[in-house]
């Protein structure tokens, strides 16, 4: 083993880049603050949590791969990480940002473009055969800096960056501490919706009660409403003119068999989507440990990889109960892309609206427009592309009260329309669009793509580009908000391990849900407020544009709604 130079000084922030090599072994490498190598640790991969708690917390930044890979057999030794650089993450933003300059990292090892995150059943183990072996961290993490060294907009991208990078840190530390969750009660709730649990392969007493009813009318005893082309068969049958047998056609359809129907239909969601299979996979010694995927949409905003973590209906969240002695702190931004628009255009008469709790209804207060319908219809034609019909109508009065914030949007949408990358404000990049309608030849040739589709194509590439640019800041400043916060909560927790401590356990876009001993939710409430004024002040320094914030204090994650 060879020992690296001790930390820096306090202030600076010191780069160790991990590296497995083989199976059983781990090489940290030491840098200097040009990015030379200052000296090199070997060590035996079960001994890396022990290195790696040595260090922390301090001011070791740690490089690697991908967070997935690294972090959750990390926590599962108890080990907290306070920084870390997710290179997969980075490469993914720095490939796309219009901010770094060509050629930056093209051509330049694409294998690490084919990299994906994992999950793993156990945690402290490695893969024994990972494609991220066969890269070179060290040299990769190089090429980033010199890009990001190169970047005209340096300290935007650095920070989106590092944010990203914060990111996945908090995924997987939900990952690892789990949602609160009651199996008893998830169970006693379905029961009440559905009935029993039916033995395997049949359906709940809820839903065969309801056979009869949609079968008589149907005149098809022996429909299976579980079968959309059987479904769709009885329903055209009966003299039902339906193309489909989606439950938004079913609603303009008067006929007795609709209404089980559609009651079946949204129990049948329920019990595929959160029933008692997804309660067995999981739902593990009172814990609900989704998968989050952060960078996961084209936006920046996060996905899932399993357990429906981003879409938890409602109709179960009574069964999200905290420990005994300890309560839920949920907190949301409202309106959070309007404010966000507000604040990435610098426009003062939004920002202004964005002052009061309801933004709608400032604007109407403003006299921008007549009702607080008219508002949200009218901003959200602006940022999604509405701009027809009823939400069309109020984008005069809009643009004349709100110039520079519906002007931005306007323009993403012509660039999109030109076939042109858009970015949001610290520098993640829009997807080049593809097909024939992105060629730029003036006369479509002889059987190729007609003007008219060609036209279609592009106006619905300008919705798109028009709500990246806004959604994708909204994930932004999201992220700034969760790593602030993650911060504010260790620091309020004494001494313990994460879930010793008020921690993570729940995000959507633009709701938290912080598991807090109960005496102490009235500071996490403080922190989770004073982190999102923090995120407001990262992205658009001293423009007074606010983010205020609903939260609530509860036993049960229902109760907040």
């Amino acid at each position: 083993m060879t020992a690296g130079p001790p930390p820096t000084s306090a202030g600076t922030v010191h780069r160790v880049v991990l590296t497995r090599r083989g199976p059983d072994a781990v090489t940290a490498t030491e840098l200097a603050g040009d990015g030379a190598v200052a000296g090199v640790t070997r060590l035996p991969a079960d001994q890396l949590a022990a290195f790696v708690g040595g260090r922390e917390p301090g001011r070791t930044r740690w490089v690697w791969n991908d967070t997935t890979r690294w972090y959750p057999g990390l926590l599962a030794a108890g080990v907290r990480v306070e920084r870390c650089t997710d290179l997969r993450l980075s490469r993914a933003v720095l490939r796309r940002s219009p901010y770094v300059q060509p050629p930056g990292l093209d051509g330049a090892d694409d294998a690490w473009d084919a990299l994906e995150p994992v999950t793993a059943d156990d945690p402290a183990l490695f893969a024994l055969d990972d494609p991220a072996d066969r890269l070179d961290p060290v040299a990769e993490h190089a090429r980033q800096q010199a890009a990001l060294a190169g970047s005209p907009q340096r300290g935007r991208l650095g920070l989106l960056l590092a944010a990203e990078s914060s990111g996945a840190l908090v995924a997987a530390e939900m990952t690892s501490a789990g949602l609160p969750w009651r199996a008893d009660v998830h169970d006693e709730l379905l029961t009440a919706l559905v009935g029993p649990r039916p033995p395997r392969g049949q359906r709940p007493a809820g839903l065969e009660r309801l056979l009869p009813a949609i079968r008589g009318p149907l005149g098809a005893p022996q429909l299976n409403p579980d079968s959309p082309t059987e479904l769709l068969r009885a329903l055209q049958t009966a003299g039902l003119p339906v193309p489909d047998t989606r439950s938004w056609t079913l609603e303009q359809v008067d006929h007795p068999a609709v209404p089980p129907l559609l009651e079946y239909k949204k129990l049948s969601r329920l019990l595929a989507a959160n029933g008692w299979a997804w309660l067995d996979t999981w739902v593990q010694g009172g814990r609900f440990r989704p998968t989050y995927l952060p960078g996961g949409v084209v936006t920046g905003r996060w996905a899932s990889a399993g357990g429906g973590a981003l879409s938890v209906p409602a109709q179960v969240r009574p069964a999200a109960v905290a420990d005994e002695g300890w309560r839920f702190v949920v907190a949301d931004v409202a309106q959070l892309e309007p404010r966000v628009l507000a604040g990435m255009s610098g426009d003062a008469a939004m920002a202004e609206a964005a002052r009061a709790s309801d933004l709608y209804q400032a604007m109407v207060d403003s006299g921008a427009v007549a009702s607080r319908s008219d508002a949200k219809l009218g901003m959200l034609g602006a940022m999604y592309g509405g701009t027809r019909g009823e939400s069309g109508r109020m984008m005069p009065r809009l643009t004349r009260r709100y110039p520079r914030a519906i002007g931005l949007v306007e323009e993403a949408a012509r660039a999109g329309e030109r076939g042109e990358v858009v970015h949001t404000l610290l520098g993640r990049g829009s997807p080049l669009p593809t097909g024939a309608w992105a060629e730029r030849a003036v006369e479509p040739a002889e059987g190729a793509m007609s003007r008219e589709d060609r036209d279609r194509h592009r106006r619905s590439w300008g919705r798109f580009t028009r709500n990246f640019v806004v959604q994708g800041t909204g994930a932004e400043w999201a992220l700034c908000w969760l790593a602030d916060l993650r911060n504010r909560l260790w620091r309020l927790g004494g001494t313990g391990p994460l879930t010793d401590r008020p921690h993570l356990v729940f995000f959507l876009h633009d709701e938290v849900v912080v598991h807090t001993p109960a005496e102490l939710a009235d500071q996490v409430g403080d922190a989770v407020r004073q982190a999102a004024a923090e995120a407001g002040r990262l992205l658009f320094g001293g423009f007074p544009v606010d983010f205020p914030l609903d939260v609530a204090v509860v036993r049960s994650w229902a109760d907040a709604d």
